[in-house]
């Protein structure tokens, strides 16, 4: 039996949720992105894409076609809080979800929707509960693998539906366009189209040698995608924490300040390690105070740009112990790094080049699982995670 892997995506994230903070935005051109000559598009509402803006564009370029564009700096703080409570909405539907990104995840439906009689209006439910919650809007594909549910989820936005099952890859995957297939990159599809690709069909259907040489040791993968065959085990993964901390209480009472300070930079180093090992960014630095009488002092500061780095945690933290210290003696001492996002998570000062590897990175992710899929012992892992198992031992 088929499994039902369903893929979620929200509708530009960022600027939807500009709209929702400020509903006097809706139906107006709007990005969320950087500003200046070094600035790029993050997300474009759908209005601005009217007048051929889309992400990845420079700002500078987006205002030509657009003058009176409408400029939002991001608020990551604010999309992260959002954006948890897409996914914990969704967890009420199947607790096997993969995240991608802070706006999109694969989920396996195969049990919850076992007995129902309607999937159009199962999904329905879904998307509704969703925007009914927080006024997102999503579009979802689903399918018998990971591959076919994510084509899906684009052919229909925003707030879209489809289900692509394998008796309709000839009618509604083949036709189109090959570079509008999921893992093949802006730079592969004018190769392709070179030697004759110019369909998702033409890829599924011929063994033109050439395209080996193109595609390399992705294209059994590629072609299998293409014919509706593929991964479709979602992997699971454990929420995000929502927030990064430690504390330590002296061994006796203290009002020494240097030896406070030690205190505060050695947890502030095992903060930073420990967001680093968890691939996530905080926005707000906590700094904790328990006097000797037991009262507590809480202080945080927030951030122009998320970080996990020693240096600018503590540099925080310092000021705010020492803003909030009156030579009093105390007991305890606390760092945590909050309102947190992923590391992945794509940024709007970025190049080019960058906003593409973030893309591909998902690419990747999923091609690597299931070639590893097809292997006795799971062997193949990112260069990244080789790094970082190496550095663990």
């Amino acid at each position: 039996m088929a499994k039902i892997i369903m893929h979620i995506d929200l509708n530009a994230f960022f600027a939807t949720a500009e709209e929702i903070r400020d509903p006097s935005l809706a139906n107006k051109p709007l990005v969320v992105g950087g500003s200046g000559r070094r600035g790029i598009v993050s997300t474009a509402n759908y209005a601005a894409r009217k007048y051929g803006i889309h992400s990845a564009m420079p700002t500078y370029m987006a205002e030509r076609l657009y003058p009176r564009l409408i400029i939002k700096s991001p608020d990551f703080a604010y999309y992260s809080k959002l954006s948890d409570e897409f996914f914990t909405i969704l967890r009420r539907f199947s607790p096997i979800q993969e995240i991608m990104s802070i706006d999109e995840c694969f989920m396996d439906l195969t049990k919850p929707m076992k007995d129902v009689e309607d999937p159009i209006q199962y999904l329905t439910l879904i998307q509704q509960t969703i925007y009914n919650e927080t006024k997102l809007q999503c579009s979802i594909g689903v399918g018998p693998t990971k591959f076919l549910a994510k084509m899906a989820s684009n052919m229909k936005k925003p707030m879209g539906i489809t289900i692509l099952r394998r008796r309709d890859l000839a009618k509604m995957l083949w036709p189109l366009p090959i570079e509008e297939m999921y893992g093949i990159g802006k730079k592969t599809a004018p190769r392709l189209q070179e030697i004759g690709v110019k369909t998702i069909g033409d890829l599924a259907k011929n063994e033109n040698p050439a395209i080996k040489a193109v595609l390399g040791k992705y294209y059994y993968s590629l072609v299998e995608w293409a014919n509706g065959r593929g991964s479709d085990e979602v992997i699971a993964v454990a929420a995000p924490p929502k927030s990064i901390g430690n504390s330590t209480t002296f061994l006796n009472d203290t009002n020494n300040l240097d030896e406070i300070l030690a205190m505060v930079l050695e947890l502030t180093k095992e903060v930073s390690a420990h967001a680093k090992k968890e691939e996530q960014v905080g926005l707000t630095i906590q700094i904790i105070i328990k006097n000797a009488d037991f009262s507590t002092i809480n202080r945080s500061i927030t951030l122009v740009e998320p970080t996990n780095e020693v240096d600018a945690i503590y540099q925080n933290a310092e000021k705010l112990f020492i803003d909030n210290y009156n030579g009093q003696f105390i007991r305890l001492v606390g760092v945590t790094l909050q309102n947190l996002s992923s590391i992945h998570q794509t940024t709007v000062q970025m190049s080019l080049f960058d906003f593409a590897a973030h893309e591909e990175e998902n690419v990747t992710r999923l091609l690597i699982n299931e070639l590893n899929r097809k292997l006795k012992e799971p062997k193949l892992m990112r260069a990244s995670e080789l790094k970082k198992k190496k550095k663990e031992h």
